[in-house]
């Protein structure tokens, strides 16, 4: 049988623990808030980046008349705003024939994001100068169709 007392702790015990779960799911729920919000920056300033990326080639091609040479985009990828979220990119200009249609890749980051909302993709430099956000399997179905055999046997995975 519980004396007043002990009804009373026992009620002290219960708010205690519904206080301490809503404490530890708001914890929960934030940390995964920034988690997410850290993948939403990252996919953003790579995007910037690319979109750097193809004003420079815009404005190369402006000049020259082609699309720029490997070189000219090692050496200018370094001081685009943005370019060090973009990780490893992957410049085609190689396999790009003067005749390639506008939505041939140009140049191309794969990003394996670990998110609720961010799927696995890549985030994609066309040669019409478009940047746009590709899911995987989508980026790796048009890739498959712009590839010659001997680009993929020359592309470090």
């Amino acid at each position: 049988m519980l004396t007043a007392d002990g009804a009373a702790m026992n009620k002290l015990q219960k708010r205690i623990l519904m206080n301490f779960t809503g404490v530890i799911v708001v914890t929960i729920v934030a940390v995964l808030g920034m988690v997410e919000a850290k993948n939403w920056v990252n996919r953003s300033e790579a995007m910037r980046g690319m979109e750097n990326l193809g004003r420079v080639v815009a404005e190369y091609k402006r000049k020259d008349g082609s699309v720029p040479p490997e070189s000219y985009i090692d050496r200018v990828k370094e001081s685009l705003e943005g370019q060090v979220r973009l990780g490893n990119l992957y410049y085609r200009a190689r396999w790009i024939e003067v005749d390639s249609p506008s939505d041939e890749i140009l140049a191309y980051a794969t990003r394996n994001y670990h998110s609720l909302f961010f799927r696995p993709g890549a985030i994609v430099l066309l040669l019409d100068g478009c940047v746009k956000w590709m899911d995987k399997p989508a980026f790796d179905k048009l890739l498959a169709g712009q590839q010659s055999q001997m680009e993929i046997d020359m592309t470090p995975h």
